[in-house]
């Protein structure tokens, strides 16, 4: 796991630069997203000098970075609502303590492929959301007015109704430092535009010394000193169990998402499970020093990629510029005024919005949009670690949807010395005949009521054959074999019969233990074989003997009753 920290010579210089420059544009950024967690913004320095470093030595991802994020500041906040100020730096060491914990677990137990399964459609509802909280989160410190209402909505509302109570300095620094950014980033020096508006806000701040503006050091002490390592407070171990769960599962859908965005230089994908060991264990560091939690960046990772990083020690030495930023330009950090951090706060969360991914979800369907939509609407409305487990349920509801909705019944006519046709399944049986049936779809549980509806009714012909082909089916699942018992009776109970080929060993085995091989009679499933096609033709041979041998028996009835 370490040979990954062996140092080129050639790229020294260049992961020096790429470290510096990232370290440089995101200390403004770690100390706003430590505001968003309602900590001491040093809390978001200590993230960088720790977490950070401790991520590039374990993570399988070469580029991935380590860091503070808008999201899990949010969650932070909302999990961390309503605790004493005295007794918050104790909650939020146990919070992200448990959230290392559970982010290391996940990566152990190898469960890095579960992420695939939450949708695209709901994680940027859930990233939308996040983006609009981000943004609603910046407007205290750019006006300093702080709502009591308890939800972010009604916040704003009572936000906008109070506008005579807004401080006209603050909220000048705060625009003018939104402004800024913008225009910064239109120039060649757009890498840097965070720190260049926010150096010359907290200079113009300067100009309203002695009046109502507030600066870093009037809400938070920043030493000049490493930090310390500290003790949770356990009283708030229970409470924050669940929004830990939710919290370290937003760092890793947002890793998973950095790690398949920039591969690693030898052109690998890095392994997902990896990457969570080393979320974790960079989270589980860090909270013994009173940091807010850190997950991988995509924006951090591309601006160190841009800055030209070529390993891991890229992020290694953007933790160690921290500290010497911290012991150098304390004095600097400590004017920096808060809302210019919330004028910063409110560029990140507009960035935040992808507009191009929504319209895309948009015009992808109605799934899609109701995935989209539900979890936008649950991330505003609800607690952060609801939403996003309500989201993972959304996702799953929408799969199970989807496969449920897209099984098919097809018919396929056999055609002496040519191709088989593919039709529409047929509705109803034919007196006599055998009707090939073959299904596109998942067979599971919620597909069985839509494949019963497409299976031909069994009343409609006597002696007739339903032969239905499950090549390349392992599992049928209990449901469908329940289903698949009925019908079978019912085709019986009208003298035609079911029967199942290219049935593989695995799904043979299951149709013994769950007494549907004997049911039908092993005469009646051919099993898989080599040759595409093979068990169909046996099958078709042995159902027209089999109709010859019925419609022999029913001729003879028929003339032995005749002659009585």
């Amino acid at each position: 796991m370490l040979d990954g920290l062996k140092i080129d010579r050639r790229n020294v210089v260049s992961d020096l630069v790429a470290g510096a420059t990232f370290a440089i544009v995101n200390v403004p950024q770690g100390m706003a997203n430590a505001v968003l967690a309602t900590v001491n913004p040093v809390a978001g320095l200590y993230a960088l000098m720790v977490a950070m470093p401790v991520g590039a030595i374990f993570t399988s991802s070469v580029f991935m970075n380590v860091s503070t994020t808008g999201a899990l500041s949010v969650a932070v906040g909302e999990a961390l609502y309503g605790v004493e100020d005295d007794r918050k730096i104790g909650a939020l060491i146990g919070l992200v303590m448990m959230i290392g914990m559970v982010q290391l677990i996940f990566g152990l137990l190898r469960m890095g492929r579960l992420v695939r399964y939450v949708s695209n459609s709901v994680m940027t509802g859930f990233i939308t959301g996040i983006a609009a909280l981000i943004i609603l989160g910046s407007i205290p410190d750019i006006t300093r007015f702080e709502s009591a209402q308890p939800n972010h909505l009604l916040r704003l509302s009572d936000t906008a109704l109070n506008w005579r109570s807004f401080d006209t300095a603050s909220v000048i620094i705060g625009v003018a430092t939104i402004v800024l950014i913008f225009l910064i980033q239109q120039t060649r020096l757009s890498k840097f535009s965070l720190v260049l508006a926010l150096g010359a806000t907290t200079g113009l701040a300067t100009l309203f010394q002695g009046g109502s503006i507030v600066l870093v050091k009037d809400v938070a002490i920043i030493p000049r000193s490493l930090p310390t390592p500290m003790l949770p407070d356990l009283s708030y171990f229970p409470e924050l169990i669940l929004p830990a769960i939710a919290i370290a599962v937003i760092g890793l859908v947002q890793g998973a998402g950095v790690g398949q965005s920039f591969p690693n230089p030898d052109g690998r994908f890095p392994d997902t499970s990896r990457d969570f060991v080393g979320q974790g264990a960079a989270n589980l560091t860090a909270s013994v020093f009173g940091s807010i939690p850190s997950g991988g960046s995509m924006s951090g990772t591309a601006v160190s990629v841009q800055a030209g990083a070529c390993s891991r020690w890229s992020n290694i030495f953007a933790g160690v510029t921290v500290v010497l930023i911290v012991f150098l330009f304390v004095d600097m950090v400590k004017l920096v005024p808060m809302a210019g951090l919330g004028g910063l706060l409110f560029v990140v969360g507009v960035q935040n919005v992808q507009p191009k991914s929504i319209a895309v979800i948009w015009r992808t369907g109605t799934m899609a949009r109701a995935g989209f939509t539900a979890t936008l609407v649950a991330t505003l409305l609800l607690p952060l670690q609801f939403a996003i487990l309500l989201g993972i349920a959304i996702s799953f509801v929408l799969q199970i949807l989807r496969s449920a909705n897209q099984i098919e019944v097809r018919q396929i006519s056999l055609v002496e010395g040519g191709f088989p046709i593919e039709r529409p399944g047929a509705t109803a049986l034919e007196e006599g005949e055998i009707t090939v049936l073959r299904i596109r779809g998942e067979l599971f549980f919620a597909s069985a009521q839509a494949l019963e509806a497409q299976l031909p009714e069994a009343d409609t012909g006597r002696h007739s054959v339903v032969l239905l082909v499950l090549r390349d089916v392992d599992d049928l699942g209990s449901t469908i074999i329940r289903l698949l018992s009925r019908y079978s009776k019912e085709l019986e109970h009208h003298d035609s019969k079911l029967v199942l080929t290219g049935v593989n060993n695995k799904l043979q085995g299951q149709l013994k233990r769950t007494g549907l091989l004997k049911r039908l009679s092993q005469e009646n499933v051919f099993e898989e074989q080599a040759e595409i096609g093979a068990a169909l033709n046996d099958a078709m041979e042995q159902s027209r003997i089999w109709i010859d041998a019925k419609r022999s028996q029913s001729s003879s009835t028929l003339g032995s009753e005749g002659r009585k």
